[in-house]
């Protein structure tokens, strides 16, 4: 018999250290197997999808932290302005000012993720350290102020090799790194590095990350 997703949140909690934040990915289950998570004391709540993300916040308890982890359209941004806790997968200056424009209607700052591109696979999004660097020193950019770069996220090639998986992962903590002290030294709020999925999180956290976005660990394949 395979285990609740109660049980199986206790088990990642002891594997996780304190200061490494799991996202449970739920995108594509029911709003009933988040509710048994948020039941065992998880906050935050990973989604795919906007629309999907709309209606489960609009289902589920307002102390949830809602993180939208992947590939974001600028025209959807609109509909997750007023609540989205994070938004991982900012892979454009186009995103970023109207993350800033839609944040603004609502009095609000965002904070996002500046998704790199570390993986082998071309179908993953991401800048590479270049046009990281050039983002953030554009003049376009200095000027949003209802945004918060909160730091970085990437993900790892699909592969069995785990030296290559955790070569990539280093990779993206040298660029935090780097990143950090030259644009965010004096920024407390530039502290996360979201890297790790269920298949590579351990590999993950080895290598500095203080994000894990995990689903199928926690809620079973489905």
């Amino acid at each position: 018999m395979s285990n609740s997703t109660a049980e199986n949140l206790v088990s990642l909690r002891t594997e996780i250290p304190a200061n490494v934040q799991l996202i449970a990915v739920s995108k594509t289950k029911p709003v009933s197997a988040i509710q048994e998570a948020y039941s065992a004391g998880q906050r935050a709540f990973g989604e795919n999808k906007v629309q999907e993300m709309e209606e489960k916040y609009a289902a589920l308890p307002k102390d949830i932290h809602w993180h939208l982890i992947g590939h974001l359209q600028t025209n959807k941004v609109k509909y997750i302005a007023e609540f989205v806790h994070m938004i991982h997968a900012v892979d454009s200056l186009k995103l970023l000012q109207e993350i800033d424009k839609q944040a603004k209607k609502h009095n609000r700052v965002i904070p996002c993720l500046l998704q790199f591109h570390i993986a082998e696979e071309e179908t993953k999004f991401g800048l590479d350290f270049h046009e990281a660097e050039e983002l953030l020193q554009s003049r376009e950019f200095i000027e949003l102020q209802n945004i918060e770069i909160a730091g970085l996220m990437g993900m790892a090639t699909f592969t069995d090799n785990e030296e290559q998986i955790a070569d990539e992962f280093r990779n993206l903590n040298n660029y935090f790194h780097i990143i950090k002290s030259h644009y965010f030294k004096f920024n407390p709020e530039f502290r996360h590095l979201s890297m790790g999925m269920s298949s590579d999180y351990k590999i993950a956290i080895a290598e500095g990350s203080t994000m894990v976005r995990i689903g199928s660990t926690l809620f079973g394949t489905r």
